[in-house]
């Protein structure tokens, strides 16, 4: 995911953050994310980002970028921009759109001049730059991009749904018509890692959106599919280096 997607940590001065659904790609995020008034010098300008299986595409001024598919927390550095603007895409549909297998930019930030050239970049970067709502420029940037793209693969739509359902990668698999190899093979360029990762990543953010619901950790663990809380617990920490506490409060 992006540099700060929104799905962060509770640490430090509250950023303020704002998404809706891209009109023009499906099952895409446009988003914008600044840092709080109060952030002193040298605080990161934005939360942890948590793995959720997408890629963004991401500009800040001066600078268009790509954030590759996490398998843990990114921790943006001190000195990072103020402000970013970001397309977040949905699974397995961002490779098609930037031209690049989605496991070459596992866990990377990568300028968007190494995968469409510099001219091109330099071109829409200055009209990201200049455009009156950044966010709208690059959700157009990105729309263009992908109207001269293959439409996302169904095969692989179908994968993240069964999975984001909860079902498990055999179950995944046999309704795809494939072996759990074949899926394998399929997953890498298309979601960065294998359906394994996928669906674990996929199970953290169900978790965590069911406990910033207010539902008790005990009630999140067996609903998004762990084996009880110290499953959960263990998932949350391995993936984001964090306790379920540091993400969430008291729970």
């Amino acid at each position: 995911m992006a540099v700060g997607g929104g799905r962060g940590g509770r640490e430090g001065p509250v950023p303020s953050y704002a998404e809706r659904p891209s009109g023009v790609l499906p099952g895409a995020v446009v988003w914008s994310k600044t840092a709080a008034p109060d952030a002193r010098p040298g605080t990161p300008a934005v939360s942890p980002v948590l793995p959720d299986g997408c890629m963004d595409l991401l500009w800040t001024e001066g600078r268009l970028f790509v954030a590759g598919p996490d398998t843990h927390a990114y921790r943006p550095e001190a000195g990072d921009p103020a402000r970013y603007v970001g397309v977040r895409f949905a699974p397995g549909t961002a490779p098609a759109i930037l031209g690049v297998p989605a496991h070459e930019l596992r866990d990377q930030r990568v300028e968007l001049a190494d995968l469409w050239g510099a001219a091109e970049v330099r071109r829409l970067t200055a009209r990201v730059d200049g455009a009156e709502d950044p966010v709208a420029a690059l959700e157009a940037v990105a729309g263009e991009r992908a109207a001269d793209r293959p439409p996302p693969d169904p095969l692989l739509t179908e994968v993240v749904r069964s999975l984001s359902a909860g079902r498990g990668v055999a179950e995944t698999a046999d309704a795809a018509g494939l072996g759990a190899r074949q899926l394998h093979r399929r997953s890498l360029p298309a979601f960065g890692y294998g359906p394994k990762t996928l669906a674990r990543v996929l199970r953290l953010q169900r978790a965590l959106a069911l406990a910033r619901a207010g539902r008790p950790y005990a009630d999140t663990a067996a609903t998004a599919g762990f084996a009880d809380q110290a499953h959960l617990a263990r998932d949350v920490k391995e993936l984001t280096g964090m306790r379920l506490t540091e993400l969430l409060g008291p729970g």
